[in-house]
């Protein structure tokens, strides 16, 4: 199943991050970690989706592309929620999967609490899980963004 938004400003976008942050905490805790892919042009959202994703989970730091230091991890300090860390990647730089590897993205993925989003996706995909949730940005115009959600791998 897909499902499509538009949106006509970044307070949107983070708000349809925020609300499938909401999904996951309520829903998700399986044998791995929860790993979002998003794909799609430069200034098409995908980082201010990221932070949407990352303020309803309670994360106060600022969320910026780490396309230079290629992945930064968060800690998760609610308690409530079953999720210890969040993993904000960015593989715009990455040319080979095993320079992710050699940064633990193997270990990462295999820890049920934690919920990794990876920006530039596509260049990784032989090495995501199956159950990757991936997520479509096409930049419309100026303001207007094209959000696509593939729900088909968010099944656990």
């Amino acid at each position: 199943m897909r499902e499509k938004y538009l949106t006509t400003n970044p307070k949107q976008t983070k708000k349809i991050g925020a609300n499938l942050s909401k999904e996951i905490i309520k829903t998700f805790l399986g044998d791995i970690a929860v790993v979002i892919a998003l794909k799609g042009e430069l200034g098409g959202g995908k980082t201010t989706f990221v932070q949407g994703l990352a303020i309803e989970l309670g994360i106060k730091e600022k969320i910026l592309s780490p396309t230079f230091v290629i992945l930064k991890r968060f800690k998760i300090k609610n308690s409530k929620l079953k999720f210890n860390n969040f993993y904000h990647i960015d593989c715009y730089r990455i040319q080979k999967t095993d320079e992710l590897i050699n940064l633990g993205f193997k270990e990462i993925i295999k820890n049920p609490k934690n919920i990794v989003v990876v920006e530039w996706a596509e260049n990784i995909r032989k090495i995501l899980p199956n159950n990757t949730f991936w997520i479509q940005f096409n930049f419309i115009d100026k303001n207007t963004r094209q959000i696509i959600f593939n729900y088909q791998s968010l099944k656990r």
